[in-house]
């Protein structure tokens, strides 16, 4: 075994560096090396450094011993990873340190799973860049924890990655954002609202073409003298003083449309939420339905879509299988792809997308 002593005085000596090859102890919990183990922290960044040593956590310490470069004291490796492998998601996240070792950065367990360092940077020296939670295909995301991990990590100055281990145990990496949709258009104005009738949940106009509501994408035109409005168009536009509907002759509220609307459709409400608050900033949402989701949206009005976006209501969790296909589609189609997270007085726009290392 190589000891500190030899490796120091094989460098001073200008030789070729011989690999240290360091024992250790297992005391149950943690892998611990003696002073001797410091150089492990100093050249790769392993472990923390403590008063009598340096301590390794699990995926460290096997990672060491599969590279040969320690030893524990009666432990095989074997026998070290069918004790670790009991924890929660340990395999996985084993996994996901190993690969990304392989990909020369420095990692470290941290906050969520793992921090993994800028590229030649180490603890101590250098600053993180990744902060890193580990998934399988079929765990749950939890939305609303999600985007809280999200706006910790951009608090620290961090991208926020999921890793996912798929059942073949391969590795897909995706960047998880919190955007703020910055507004690119005023919402329509109107000096007086338009009369309109309402037929089942649908509010029919007498409007002739080239009218400013469907200059600005509202309503599908039936004939030259009749324009028909959706129930979520109905409703943005009675809440912006630009659409009043008649139902036998009587007034209707926002609030009596919409539980007539929810009668046929159960997402109406939250779906509503983020169709207005697209249009107030300017955006032009228009069904996603050929793409599986509620909404394609264009920034102004621009030939193509740039984004899908999906309406999830506060407390929703989606299978992580879930979301891989939404993202792949919308790559597919040059388009982000956005869930709508919605709370009471907020809309947070979670963006999936995949990343190479």
């Amino acid at each position: 075994m190589v000891t500190l002593h030899r490796y120091w005085q094989s460098l001073n000596e200008g030789k070729p560096p011989i690999d240290l090859h360091v024992l250790a102890t297992f005391d149950g919990t943690w892998v611990r090396l003696g002073n001797e183990g410091r150089i492990l922290y100093e050249q790769g960044g392993y472990g923390r450094v403590e008063r009598t040593g340096l301590r390794l956590a699990p995926e460290e310490a096997l990672y060491l011993m599969e590279r040969g470069k320690i030893e524990v004291k009666d432990f095989g490796y074997d026998t070290l990873l069918g004790l670790f492998a009991g924890q929660p998601n340990f395999i996985r996240r084993y996994l996901v340190y190993r690969d990304i070792r392989e990909r020369g950065y420095v990692i470290q367990p941290g906050p969520h799973d793992f921090r993994v360092f800028r590229r030649g940077h180490k603890p101590g020296t250098g600053k993180s860049r990744y902060l890193i939670r580990v998934l399988s295909e079929r765990d749950l995301v939890d939305f609303d924890r999600l985007s809280r991990d999200v706006l910790t990590a951009v608090n620290m100055r961090k991208q926020y990655l999921l890793a996912v281990v798929d059942d073949e145990d391969e590795l897909t990496y995706y960047e998880v954002r919190v955007q703020d949709l910055a507004p690119v258009g005023e919402p329509v104005k109107c000096s007086t609202p338009v009369q309109a009738s309402l037929f089942g949940t649908y509010a029919l106009a007498h409007l002739p073409p080239g009218t400013a509501l469907e200059e600005d994408w509202y309503g599908k035109r039936l004939d030259p003298e009749r324009l028909l409005f959706r129930p979520i168009e109905s409703v943005f536009l009675m809440r912006r003083g630009c659409l009043t509907i008649a139902q036998d002759g009587r007034p209707m509220t926002v609030e009596q449309l919409l539980d007539m609307a929810a009668e046929k459709d159960v997402e109406i409400r939250e779906k509503e939420r983020v169709f207005s608050d697209l249009r107030e900033k300017g955006y032009i949402p228009r069904t996603g339905y050929k793409f599986g989701h509620h909404y394609r949206v264009y920034s102004g009005k621009k030939t193509h879509s740039e984004m899908l976006v999906h309406a999830v209501p506060s407390g929703t969790s989606t299978p992580m299988s879930a979301i891989s296909r939404s993202v792949r589609l919308a790559h597919s189609v040059k388009k982000k792809m956005l869930f709508a997270c919605i709370y009471n007085t907020d809309i947070r726009y979670v963006e999936f997308a995949r990343i190479k290392l």
